[in-house]
This record gives C-alpha cells, structure tokens and sequence, in this order.
C-alpha cells in the first residue's frame, strides 16, 4: 500500500455525519493485559470504552458496540451492544462484520476501545478522503505506519468481508488490500496510542488529559 500524501486541510465536500454508523471495537480477549476485559479498564474514572464512544460519538450518527463478555456493563453506556456475529474469536475483522450485520448506514467507522484519545477530526477526514478519491476504504496512518482499526468503509462489503472471514482468513490488511483503499495521514501519533498491556495503561494515565469531548 503506498505511503500516505502529506496532512491537507479538510476539503469542503463529505459525507454527512449521518450517515456514518461509529462502532467502538471492545470484543477482544485482552491476552496481553492478563485475560481482562480491556474496554472496562478505567482510565481516568471511566472505562476505556466509554472514553472512545464519547470520542466517537460528536463525529457519528448511530453508534455501536461489540463487545464479547460482560453485556450488560456496555450496554451501561447508553447505545446498542452486539456480540461477534461468527464464533471463534476471530479478532477485530469479527467485530467489523458485526458492525456491517447491524448497521444502517451507508458507512461504518471503527475504532479500538483501547485508544481514547484518538483525533477529534478522525472521521470527517476519513470521510472526505473517501469521497475526493471515490474509495471503498479509508484508514488512518502516521508516520510510524497504517492504523487500520481506525477505519471508514461502505457497509456495502459486508458480503466480501463474510466470505473472507468463512475461507478461514482473518488478517485485517489482507482484506483491506483486495479493495479501493486510501490512508488519510495525521501528525499527531501519539493521539493513537493504545493500551494494550497493563504497563501500556499506565503509561497513558501519565499522558495529559485531551480536550473535553463532553
């Protein structure tokens, strides 16, 4: 996948809000933070999740969860709750198809439950990218590389990415790669840094607080 162009200003043309479903991705096993159910490791009073659903939620129209364990604490948080659509733990593409299975947009945006501070302009620019270069796919990338959860896509590949995930295929690139696809740069990569261990959680609780999302 070629590298991205240089961080442009938003063009004037995007895709309303509205017709975005925002999908925070809380389903995963968190093996590298001991088994825990990562998206309700409180970061600053709150569960992970949330800081990313509220994150999500000004960029959004409908927003979602998938989640695997622990319904009713997510559901907790105000919005619809959906448990992977196919079995077998089969990492963040299972969650994506689970957003596609339920949503009722014409697009749909992901993001992990454990990056909470990611860029307030995240989806307007994903979005804008899409539609000035007519792609299926738009992912977010810094200098340090793809950050392919932070993902814009038509829900019309529902179908592609179901049988993908049926053939036994489960690499997020390697999805990505077999459509249109346009990675969107941001300067500021620690914006998208994750807590994927307990360490790594830590270390986010020494970071400043971003600004208020409300």
């Amino acid at each position: 996948m070629p590298a991205p162009p240089p961080e442009t200003p938003l063009p004037p043309e995007a895709i309303a809000r509205e017709h975005i479903t925002g999908l925070v991705l809380a389903g995963g096993e968190g093996r590298r933070m001991g088994g825990v159910d990562k998206g309700l490791q409180l970061h600053r009073g709150r569960p992970l999740a949330l800081h990313a659903l509220r994150r999500l939620q000004p960029q959004v129209g409908p927003a979602l969860l998938s989640a695997n364990r622990h319904l009713a604490a997510y559901e907790a948080m105000g919005v619809p709750v959906w448990p992977d659509v196919i079995d077998g733990h089969a990492g963040p593409l299972a969650g994506l198809l689970t957003g596609l299975t339920h949503a009722r947009t014409a697009w749909l945006v992901t993001v992990p439950c454990d990056t909470p501070n990611f860029p307030q302009d995240l989806v307007p620019r994903l979005a804008a990218a899409a539609l000035q270069q007519g792609a299926d796919i738009a992912m977010a990338a810094t200098r340090e590389g793809a950050q392919p959860v932070f993902c814009l896509l038509r829900t019309g590949l529902i179908g592609s990415l179901r049988a993908f995930l049926q053939s036994g295929e489960r690499k997020f690139g390697a999805w990505t790669a077999r459509h249109a696809c346009v990675q969107v740069l941001f300067d500021d990569a620690q914006a998208f840094f994750n807590a994927n261990t307990t360490e790594e959680l830590a270390q986010l609780q020494q970071q400043p607080p971003p600004a208020a999302v409300g």
